[in-house]
């Protein structure tokens, strides 16, 4: 079948090829996650909810679908492509609980800052500044999120196991238009490539924008 859509299907087809030649018990190991060799079945934390990885037919669904939290897991090609590139090449990495900008992270950090400054910074101004209560309620529904100091409204929240964001605002007034800002914290530079930083920044706001729509 020829794809259409190279700029999604692409990636996502190339890694799930590599996927199927996976070893599933270095992956469990380097990852410090479980895998149950008997079910074929990874299990990981994402947005705070446990999940089930199939393998080698990779699928993604809730460990516990009657659990009463909310489904944070889009589906989408970038969001599983996202999770396959974390299986294949992520690193079971501690944080030292420090946070950083993404114009911080060494190297790459300036290479992809305006495709990060669009798809994300932007996005989560201008997609919540002006809605700061609904955005609250919506983190308050995402298992393990924090409210932090920060700002004038800012939560803390894991995107995938042991790797941690904080989403910051700024309120606006008459004068000045709100902002925002997006920390991770300091394990992503090792654990994940800028470009994965960016989509984890975006599937994050995706998924808060999920919440407030349900």
């Amino acid at each position: 079948m020829e794809l259409e859509n190279h700029k999604e299907e692409v990636p996502f087809e190339h890694y799930l090829e590599k996927y199927k030649s996976l070893d599933p018990e270095e992956a469990a190991q380097r990852l410090n996650i479980l895998y149950d060799a008997s079910a074929g079945r990874f299990q990981l934390r994402f947005m705070g909810r446990e999940y089930q990885v199939d393998y080698p037919a990779f699928a993604v669904r809730p460990a516990d679908p009657d659990g009463g939290e909310a489904d944070l897991f889009p589906g989408s090609l970038p969001a599983q492509t996202f999770l396959l590139r974390f299986l294949l090449e992520g690193q079971d990495i501690k944080s030292s609980g420090r946070f950083m900008t993404f114009r911080e992270v060494p190297t790459y950090g300036e290479l992809y800052i305006q495709p990060f400054t669009g798809r994300c910074l932007k996005r989560l101004t201008y997609g919540f500044g002006y809605k700061l209560k609904a955005f609250a309620e919506a983190m308050e529904r995402i298992p393990g999120a924090e409210r932090i100091s920060m700002g004038d409204v800012a939560y803390e929240f894991e995107l995938v196991n042991g790797y941690r964001m904080r989403f910051i605002f700024w309120e606006g007034d008459d004068e000045f238009p709100p902002s925002a800002q997006i920390l991770y914290s300091d394990n992503f530079q090792f654990g994940f490539h800028a470009e994965d930083m960016v989509v984890a920044g975006d599937l994050s706001i995706t998924m808060v924008k999920m919440l407030c729509a349900s």
